[in-house]
């Protein structure tokens, strides 16, 4: 394995998300102070915090709507992700199938409907975050998942998808890595974009529709009252009816939450922005974002400046923290430079500018999922488990329409009536996962009980 501390293509690197290093970061708003009244409390200021806050504003002007962040907005799990969007709100068309087989029709058109309304509004609020739809492709690294793809392109097909199986010169020709035997490209309706920048887009729409907006504001403590919920904070208490919780995988003191996702860490390097040279070496006129078939899979993406945006070395912490301190040493990365330089040996020259590591809210069925508490008063929306940089906008509506009793269509389908269910705590937890990405290393060439364990694991309900 690649030693990161003495490659030099890992020299100076910095260990920070490229997203977040930029000096047109907004300024924090102020810290929650003293007593404060809403009629809706959002808990977060990520992705599906921020779409549920602007939602809740768009549909009920005159209601006070007040969003308190732990931290800064987009410096959690928003601000980290590779950035690469689809019109799937089910973590792929797959997965879809697997969960949630008699939905599957209504699902994709929800995928639909979300997906259009996430450009419109990106054109409504003028939020200028590099979007780029240049559809997405799968590409297969071995002869044995050329099937695989075939039976996916069989699948996207049937649903009405715009989708085209390329060979391995084909797929070379797209983006040119020696791995790729194949690939299936689908072409509309995906894309790439910087999660900061549309994060603080929306921050920036929140504000403007009249969202106030409180940041580094942890929540401390949370009383059930007669008439709604108390939201206690270091130096202040939100006093609120209702309360939207999209804190993701922090921990805010409602046990059962903690219970339903799990806290996995993603790992991403940037490199520098490539020559035109350099480019040309690996081709990617078209700009999609791929993504690999190995059971422990790689991704990519260019950014507008040609970076290379390369991730998919997943681990786990006990305890959960949102973001250890092995995100920042440079072994953590190992894996993944080699992983990198196996995929695009031609760019031997690069160096990496960035690499970080972020928290992915991985559930039981692989989607996103709404659940009440505190008799309905409250709601918690989360589980995308990697793929809610788009479907954050759908988790938003749902779970509004969850809290506040709409009769909307997802109300009445699975991913509405069916919750995600618990994943074993503690000890059991950590040990489970331990094995797990134990077995998904090296699972495609090694087989053995590394593919049994995965079998076992996938026969339990998890995604994999």
């Amino acid at each position: 394995m690649i030693d990161p501390t003495v490659h030099p293509a890992f020299q100076g690197t910095k260990f920070f998300p490229y997203w977040l290093d930029n000096p047109a970061a907004p300024s924090p708003e102020r810290e929650l102070t003293g007593e404060v009244r809403a009629g809706l409390a959002v808990v977060g200021g990520g992705f599906t915090g921020l779409w549920a806050a602007i939602q809740a504003k768009e549909t009920n002007p005159t209601m006070e709507v007040v969003l308190i962040e732990a931290g800064l907005v987009a410096h959690g799990a928003s601000g980290r992700p590779c950035g690469i969007i689809s019109t799937s709100i089910m973590h792929g068309l797959a997965n879809a199938a697997r969960v949630f087989p008699k939905d599957i029709d209504q699902l994709e058109e929800l995928g639909r409907i979300n997906l259009d309304g996430f450009k419109r509004d990106l054109d409504r609020y003028g939020i200028d975050c590099d979007i780029e739809w240049n559809g997405e492709i799968t590409a297969a690294i071995s002869h044995e998942h050329i099937e695989v793809l075939r039976e996916d392109y069989e699948l996207h097909r049937a649903h009405g998808h715009d989708v085209t199986l390329l060979n391995k010169a084909q797929a070379q020709a797209e983006i040119n890595s020696p791995l790729f035997e194949g690939a299936l490209w689908g072409k509309h309706r995906s894309g790439t974009v910087h999660p900061a920048k549309l994060a603080w887009g929306l921050k920036a729409a929140a504000l403007r529709l009249g969202v106030t907006i409180y940041e580094r504001s942890p929540l401390e403590r949370i009383e059930n009252q007669p008439h709604g919920l108390a939201l206690y904070t270091p130096a202040g208490v939100l006093l609120t009816e209702r309360v939207f919780f999209a804190t993701g995988v922090a921990k805010i003191g409602v046990g059962d939450i903690n219970r339903r996702v799990m806290n996995v860490q993603d790992h991403i390097m940037a490199t520098e922005p490539l020559t035109p040279e350099q480019m040309a070496r690996v081709g990617w006129q078209n700009r999609q974002g791929f993504y690999d078939t190995r059971t422990q899979l790689n991704y990519g993406r260019l950014t507008k400046d040609n970076r290379i945006i390369f991730g998919g070395s997943v681990t786990y912490h006990y305890g959960e923290h949102t973001d250890p301190d092995e995100n920042r040493a440079a072994t953590t990365y190992a894996g993944l430079i080699e992983a990198f330089f196996k995929t695009f040996p031609q760019l031997h020259d690069v160096r990496f500018s960035h690499a970080w590591g972020g928290p992915i809210d991985y559930c039981s069925r692989g989607s996103v999922f709404v659940k009440p508490y505190f008799k309905g008063k409250a709601v918690f929306v989360a589980g995308y488990t990697g793929f809610g940089v788009a479907a954050s906008r759908f988790g938003a509506t749902m779970g509004l329409n969850t809290l506040f009793g709409r009769d909307a269509p997802e109300q009445r389908l699975d991913i509405v009536q069916k919750g995600s269910s618990y994943i074993p705590p503690g000890i059991l937890r950590w040990i489970g996962a331990k094995i797990t990405f134990a077995a998904l290393d090296g699972a495609d060439a090694q087989g053995g009980w590394k593919r049994a364990w995965i079998r076992f694991v996938k026969a339990l309900g998890f995604p994999m």
